[in-house]
């Protein structure tokens, strides 16, 4: 599990989008899940899940229709769906319009498409946002259960202490670049240790990756 962190703005929610294949790159390459980006942004759709700040579901049908609905199209099994329904509490509200749910119980679906569909790889932007104390603590034991059952999640936060107890890895997105990746646990040597005190601009230069500008040109 790896935690995407970075001020508003940084390009954590492009970055995402760009690994979903929803967005063309506009320069270097990409490789998710063994497909080359740069050549086919399709394929990989179904072997991945994003969720990102408005929950993908019809209003007009039940919760857990739209489960159904969703997994089937990616291939999945019913009984998946109606796992996660009970898992994310929403057993009680699945024969409930999506379109009548509160912004929460929104979250919770979404969360519960995604999940369902059992994808190779999940893409979380801001997880926890919208959810009750229950919502969250039911999401951190799936997103375990997940990665522990070889799944890939990364997921982007600004709740850092909670998504930092989930994560293995953390990456950090400033302006568009990556600063060196780091471990839950520093491990790094004594002699590299960075001193108390030391803020984020003191960290070595970034390496430059192919966000696109929000008004198209080249990468920032």
């Amino acid at each position: 599990m790896v935690l995407l962190a970075g001020p508003n703005g940084a390009g954590k929610t492009t970055l995402l989008r760009l690994l979903a294949g929803l967005l063309p790159l506009s320069a270097g390459t990409a490789v998710v899940l063994g497909h080359d980006l740069a050549v086919d942004r399709r394929t990989v759709r179904a072997e991945l899940a994003l969720v990102g700040h408005t929950p993908g579901a019809y209003d007009d049908l039940t919760v857990r229709e739209n489960l159904r609905f969703w997994v089937r199209a990616g291939g999945g099994r019913l009984s998946d769906a109606d796992a996660v329904l009970e898992q994310l509490g929403l057993t009680r509200l699945a024969g409930v319009a999506f379109g009548r749910l509160s912004a929460g119980q929104q979250r919770r679906t979404g969360l519960a498409v995604a999940l369902a569909r059992r994808p190779r790889l999940l893409l979380l932007d801001e997880p926890h946002a919208g959810l009750d104390a229950t919502g969250r603590d039911l999401l951190d034991g799936l997103l375990r259960d997940s990665a522990a059952t070889g799944r890939t999640v990364l997921l982007v936060s600004h709740e850092l202490d909670r998504a930092r107890a989930l994560a293995d890895r953390e990456v950090t997105v400033v302006a568009g670049t990556v600063r060196p990746v780091q471990s839950s646990v520093d491990e790094r040597p004594a002699d590299q240790a960075l001193p108390d005190g030391a803020l984020t601009d003191q960290l070595p230069p970034p390496e430059r990756v192919g966000l696109p500008r929000p008004h198209g040109g080249g990468p920032r």
